[in-house]
């Protein structure tokens, strides 16, 4: 079966201050939000997948988790946790079929996922 949908064209979530989060985004992974930013994303594979209810994969007070697409993952914790990010990392996070996963919270308590793909194999 063919999709008519060609990729998610915007997240969209509430916030106790859009500002201050967009700016928090933009600041600390180079992502342009808010409602007059447009993030240009390279093109990739994106996991569209729920949950059951009762998952403890993320918290349960959340509906949802993002999960951001990295290049240089160890890089990108190393710089998060120099701007004072606590950066949660667990080996059985780790495959070798999905590649390497690391976990953030923004300034309200989401849960963001880093996801480094594994290398091509040649």
């Amino acid at each position: 079966m063919t999709s008519d949908v060609t990729g998610i064209g915007g997240l969209f979530f509430r916030s106790r201050d859009p500002e201050a989060r967009a700016a928090w985004y933009q600041e600390h992974l180079g992502i342009s939000a808010g409602h007059t930013g447009i993030w240009q994303q390279d093109a990739g594979m994106t996991v569209f997948a729920p949950f059951p209810a009762d998952s403890d994969y993320f918290a349960a007070d959340q509906q949802f988790m993002l999960n951001l697409r990295v290049a240089d993952i160890e890089q990108l914790a190393a710089r998060l946790e120099s701007e004072g990010i606590p950066v949660e990392r667990r080996d059985e996070w780790n495959t070798e079929e999905y590649g390497t996963f690391a976990r953030i919270h923004d300034p309200e308590g989401l849960a963001i996922e880093l996801w480094q793909r594994p290398a091509e194999s040649d």
